[in-house]
């Protein structure tokens, strides 16, 4: 009876050692699964961090300009302007196009004239169908290159007074 009763004692270390190692195992394997879907969800580019200022803009046919108070240099060619006037339907903003519904011309400094970098902003054009004014949403998106993803970099509201 009493070698019995030792027999049964040795079982409870071997199954917990056991047990150990295989919540070991699975961490280990949680925790590359979670390390390895953070390094996927990397695009390459690093932190985009932009902030932005609006203002009505003056004159005949302009919404509002759009100035980069802050981040590094943005090349116009992934730039994408998207406006929704009145909560409307978004619209897609073509660079120096008259003949849009909506259009942007780029005002700089004496910067590269390749890139849209601090200070520097983005003149809206288009039409409020309310006589006095109407409220614009802008958003700006940066374009993927390769295997990058667009990325929205900057979201703002503006008025644009047609009153003035």
């Amino acid at each position: 009876m009493n070698n019995e009763n030792r027999n049964d004692e040795a079982v409870s270390p071997v199954i917990a050692t056991i047990l150990m190692v295989a919540i070991t195992v699975v961490l280990a394997g949680v925790l590359y699964v979670w390390a390895s879907s953070l390094a996927g969800d990397s695009t390459g580019g690093g932190l985009d961090t932009y902030t932005w200022d609006d203002k009505d803009a003056q004159g005949a046919g302009n919404l509002v300009e759009v100035s980069m108070t802050s981040g590094d240099g943005l090349n116009w060619a992934v730039v994408k302007i998207t406006i929704s006037l009145d909560g409307g339907t978004p619209q897609a903003c073509a660079q120096d196009d008259s003949t849009a519904s909506c259009s942007y011309t780029a005002y700089q400094g004496a910067g590269n004239s390749q890139q849209w970098e601090t200070s520097e902003g983005i003149t809206i054009e288009g039409t409020c169908d309310d006589a006095a004014g109407c409220n614009v949403d802008v958003t700006i998106t940066k374009m993927g290159v390769g295997s990058e993803d667009d990325k929205v970099i900057g979201q703002v509201s503006a008025y644009a007074d047609n009153s003035a």
